[in-house]
């Protein structure tokens, strides 16, 4: 990620209100120390951002995850007990589910992007 410094407003307001009680040099060496900051800050930033990308994407492929193993293990359940109809609704059920996620998932993954 790259810093920037402040904007020239920014700089020219700081600057104004830092020359008018101080010396010229205060002032330059205030908007130095202000202009650092904003880049520490924008830094820091940026880093917070990777990190919740970052914990998102592990959060969705653990709910993925969990999701088709609970589906895959409601299948098999089913598939042994009962009259066949309940294992072909639990199939369409698991399949619907699935489905609707997918969307979610894709749609959460594009957001962090």
């Amino acid at each position: 990620m790259t810093t920037t410094k402040p904007t020239a407003a920014v700089n020219d307001t700081v600057t104004a209100s830092a020359t008018s009680s101080e010396s010229p040099s205060a002032g330059a060496g205030f908007v130095s120390v202000l202009g650092n900051v904003a880049g520490r800050i924008e830094s820091l930033n940026g880093k917070l951002v990777d990190a919740a990308k970052q914990t998102g994407n592990v959060s969705l492929d653990t709910y993925e995850k969990a999701l088709t193993s609970t589906l895959e293990f409601q299948e098999k359940v089913t598939a042994v007990s009962g009259p066949s109809w309940v294992g072909e609704l639990a199939k369409a059920q698991a399949s619907f589910v699935s489905g609707v996620s997918g969307a979610f998932t894709s749609a959460a993954r594009d957001a962090l992007k």
